[in-house]
């Protein structure tokens, strides 16, 4: 077996592990939850103790904790999520039905967010008074929660200047107002990280003799400057991921938006554990195929990384 497939095998191996550690976090923080998980699936009637009793016989929770893990972890490694307690559906049915809704929310956010970190940092580079106020700016939109956010995007452009639709809008008009809500603190993050590569490259010596060409500087910017200044961009893909379905559920509530969000906030509320483990495994597994894409990519960027992690 050569070195970096013995690299990837390693790293694929890892993030199986961050997999499963993601699903024990779930399974014993769920048993650490006060109150009878019976009772919450059961939802606000009153049950009678017979209900309650057969109920958690078929949900296994009148078995020892060992046995429920036992049950959990063999249903799990066998690709079985069980059924929704709440829905009685699949698992993966109920996932797959909100996916499609939360896939077109992070798509749409992240690409506002590359955009616009793009245009703020091309343009306030080594540019002091610009970049002083767009750094201003910057903070205040990677410090400030998305439910904020989201509430002064409802009040002004729905419910006082009515461009968009308050709750649970389809098309495109309905993805705006939260795409722009789950975008604009990750494009602060991106537009700092950005710049700061941008001045460093603007100063080397290849960008210098593009302008002594006669080179128009936004196109110097453009063509040479940037493709470099991007690198850094990809450091940040494990976390944009994170940040992307963590702002989902947030956003998706505040909106009414239907999608994984709003389905992990119902889930959560109702002690629904086969959904949110599903949920949970889903979001673990891209995070960490990300990651894995990230250090290919480093490997592809610089050889002399994969010279010395082989070395």
């Amino acid at each position: 077996m050569t070195a970096p497939l013995r690299w990837l095998l390693r790293r694929l191996v890892l993030a199986a592990l961050v997999v499963l550690g993601a699903a024990h976090a779930v399974f014993f923080a769920f048993r650490l939850l006060p109150g009878d998980p019976v009772r919450s699936v059961l939802g606000s009637t009153n049950p009678t103790p017979e209900l309650v009793a057969q109920v958690r016989r078929e949900l296994a929770l009148d078995q020892p904790l060992v046995v429920q893990y036992g049950r959990f972890m063999g249903r799990l490694l066998t690709g079985d999520l069980g059924e929704s307690y709440q829905l009685q559906q699949p698992v993966g049915q109920v996932i797959g039905g909100q996916l499609w809704p939360t896939l077109q929310l992070a798509v749409a956010a992240f690409v506002l967010a590359l955009l616009l970190a793009l245009a703020a940092a091309v343009l306030t580079a080594d540019r002091p008074r610009a970049r002083r106020l767009s750094s201003a700016l910057e903070l205040f939109a990677a410090s400030s929660p998305a439910f904020g956010i989201g509430a002064v995007l409802l009040a002004l452009l729905s419910f006082r200047l009515r461009w968009f639709p308050a709750m649970g809008g389809d098309g495109i008009s309905g993805l705006v107002l939260p795409a722009v809500t789950l975008a604009v603190g990750m494009a602060g993050v991106f537009t700092q990280v950005l710049r700061e590569e941008l001045e460093r490259v603007l100063d080397q010596p290849f960008v210098l003799t593009a302008r002594a060409r006669g080179g128009a500087e936004l196109a110097v910017r453009l063509r040479h400057a940037l493709r470099h200044g991007l690198i850094p961009l990809v450091t940040l893909a494990g976390w944009a991921a994170g940040a992307l379905f963590g702002g989902a559920v947030v956003v998706e509530t505040v909106f009414s938006r239907q999608g994984l969000g709003q389905l992990t906030a119902t889930a959560v509320q109702g002690r629904d554990l086969p959904v949110v483990t599903g949920v949970v495994l889903l979001s673990a597994t891209v995070f960490a195929l990300i990651n894995v894409a990230v250090d290919v990519l480093y490997r592809v960027i610089d050889p002399r990384i994969a010279e010395r992690s082989t070395g």
